[in-house]
C-alpha cells in the first residue's frame, strides 16, 4: 500500500461540497448574481457598515477555486494537485480546495496541524522541505505524514534517526534558468552529481527513496523549462535503477504555476514532456506543488484611506495596509499591484479611475516606516479621507507573511467569503 494517497480532482458543478466543506461550513457566504461583481460586494460591505469597518478586509470568492481546479483537471488530468499551504494557509480555502480534490504541501508542523484539522487524512499531505528541524519530523512520523522531500545527506540522516518508515523523494536542481521571480534553486535541489551519493546514503540508511521532485522557479517562469527539469528528473529514475535500487514511481514537478494563458502554455509543455520522457513508465504517480496558481486570484484586498497631503500635482494618500501587511508581497514576491477606487469620502457616489481626471500619486502603508510605499506615481483621481483603494489578486504569498510591525496587525483582517456566479473576472480600468 502506497503511503501517498491522492486525491483525483473531478469537474465540479455541484456547489454544496464545497459550502459544506471544513473550514467554510458554519460561515457566512454570499452568493452574488451575475450582475454583482467582487467589487459591487466590497461597495456595500463598506455602505452597510460605514462606521465599524476600522481596518483592512479582504474579499474570498469560491467560484474562483472551483474554476481554477476544473482548469487544472482539464489540463492536466494525468497530474494531482498538491496545494502549497504557505502561499495562503486560510482555514477556508484549504478546506474548500480539499473538498473539491485537491492534495497538500505542507513545509512545517504548524502546516500539517492546519490541514489535520479539517478532517484531511495525512496520506494526502507530502512534507515537502527538503531541510526540516528533528521536532517537526517527529510529529509528522507520529501522525502519519509518511513522504518527504530531502536534498542532502544530513536531511537522509535525520530521517533515519526520527522517522525510518518515511518514503523520500530526492530535490533536485533543474540545469536550466526558467527567469522565474523566484528562483527557489538558489537553495533547495541536488545538483545532478550529487545524485548518485545521495541516493546511495539513503539506501545504506534503509530508507525508500520513491521519486523525484524540482522546482522552475515561482511567478513568470519560462515553462519550456520543464522538459529539461523532466528529463533530468527521468535520469535520476535511470540512476536509481542501475544502483540496484526499488523502482521510483513519483514524478514532483513543483509549483509556481500561475493561472490564465501562462499556465494553458506550461500545461502543454509538462504534457508533452511527461510523454517524451516517460510515456512507457507503468504505475507513475505524478503530482504538482500549486500554490498561487489557487491563491492569487482568489483574494480581493479592500484598503481605506486613512490620510492625504497634496503637493502640487503630486497626490499623496496613507491607507491602512502596507508592506509589512498584506501587501508584503511588493517586497518579497515582486508583485506589481494595481488598484481601483472607491468613493465614500467627500463624495457619496462611487467612481472609478476611469471616471475622473487622474493624478500622479504616492500611496503610503500606514506604519512610520518611509520604506512602506505601496505605490509611486500612480495614476489615481483625487481621493479624501475615507475613500477606498481596492488590490485584487492578493491571495498569494500575502497574508501570509504578514507582520505585526508598529503595532499593525495583518492578521487581524476581516474576511469574507463570497461565490460569484461567472468565471469571468473583473478587468482593472484605467
Amino acid at each position: 500500500m502506497p503511503t501517498l494517497v491522492a486525491e483525483e480532482p473531478q469537474i465540479i458543478t455541484n456547489l454544496k461540497p464545497i459550502f459544506g466543506a471544513s473550514g467554510v461550513k458554519g460561515k457566512k457566504v454570499s452568493t452574488l448574481s451575475s450582475q454583482v461583481t467582487i467589487s459591487d460586494f466590497i461597495q456595500t460591505i463598506i455602505k452597510d457598515n460605514p462606521t465599524e469597518i476600522d481596518s483592512p478586509f479582504s474579499v474570498i470568492d469560491l467560484r474562483v477555486l472551483i474554476d481554477l481546479m476544473n482548469k487544472w483537471t482539464t489540463n492536466l488530468p494525468t497530474v494531482k494537485p498538491f496545494y502549497a499551504v504557505k502561499c495562503n494557509p486560510n482555514i477556508s480555502i484549504i478546506g474548500a480546495l480539499a473538498a473539491l480534490g485537491a492534495n497538500f504541501d505542507c513545509a512545517s508542523r504548524a502546516e500539517i496541524e492546519s490541514v489535520l484539522s479539517l478532517g484531511v487524512s495525512p496520506d494526502r499531505i507530502i512534507y515537502a522541505n527538503p531541510c526540516k528541524p528533528e521536532s517537526h519530523i517527529k510529529y509528522a512520523a507520529s501522525v502519519g505524514v509518511n513522504v518527504t522531500t530531502f536534498d542532502s545527506v544530513g536531511e537522509v540522516e535525520k530521517i533515519r534517526k526520527w522517522h525510518p518508515k518515511c518514503e523520500m523523494i530526492l530535490r533536485i536542481k533543474p540545469e536550466e534558468e526558467s527567469g522565474a521571480r523566484s528562483c527557489l534553486g538558489l537553495k533547495y535541489g541536488a545538483l545532478i552529481d550529487e545524485v548518485p551519493e545521495l541516493l546511495k546514503a539513503a539506501h545504506m540508511a534503509g530508507l525508500k527513496v520513491t521519486g523525484v521532485s524540482f522546482h522552475i522557479g515561482s511567478g513568470g517562469a519560462d515553462s519550456q523549462a520543464y522538459h529539461g527539469a523532466i528529463l533530468l528528473a527521468k535520469n535520476v529514475f535511470e540512476t536509481a535503477s542501475q544502483l540496484g535500487m526499488p523502482k521510483m514511481k513519483i514524478l514532483d514537478i513543483g509549483g509556481g504555476f500561475t493561472s490564465g494563458s501562462k499556465f494553458d502554455e506550461a500545461s502543454l509543455h509538462i504534457n508533452d514532456a511527461i510523454k517524451s520522457y516517460f510515456g512507457n513508465e507503468e504505475d507513475l504517480v505524478v503530482i504538482g506543488e500549486p500554490g498561487r496558481y489557487f491563491a492569487e486570484t482568489t483574494c480581493t484586498l479592500a484598503t481605506k484611506v486613512i490620510g492625504k497631503r497634496v503637493r502640487g500635482e503630486l497626490k499623496e494618500y496613507w491607507i491602512d495596509d502596507g508592506i509589512y501587511g498584506t501587501l508584503n508581497n511588493i517586497v518579497f514576491d515582486y508583485a506589481i499591484v494595481k488598484c481601483t477606487t472607491l468613493r465614500f469620502g467627500s463624495k457619496p457616489e462611487n467612481v472609478t479611475c476611469k471616471d475622473s481626471k487622474t493624478y500622479p500619486s504616492t500611496v503610503f502603508g500606514p506604519t512610520c516606516d518611509s520604506v512602506d510605499t505601496v505605490l509611486k506615481e500612480y495614476p489615481l483621481p483625487e481621493l479624501e479621507v475615507e475613500d477606498w483603494l481596492v488590490f485584487p489578486n492578493m491571495g498569494a504569498y500575502t497574508t501570509s507573511s504578514g507582520t505585526n510591525f508598529n503595532g499593525y496587525s495583518s492578521s487581524a483582517k476581516h474576511i469574507h467569503l463570497a461565490c460569484s456566479s461567472s468565471v469571468v473576472r473583473e478587468q482593472i480600468m484605467f
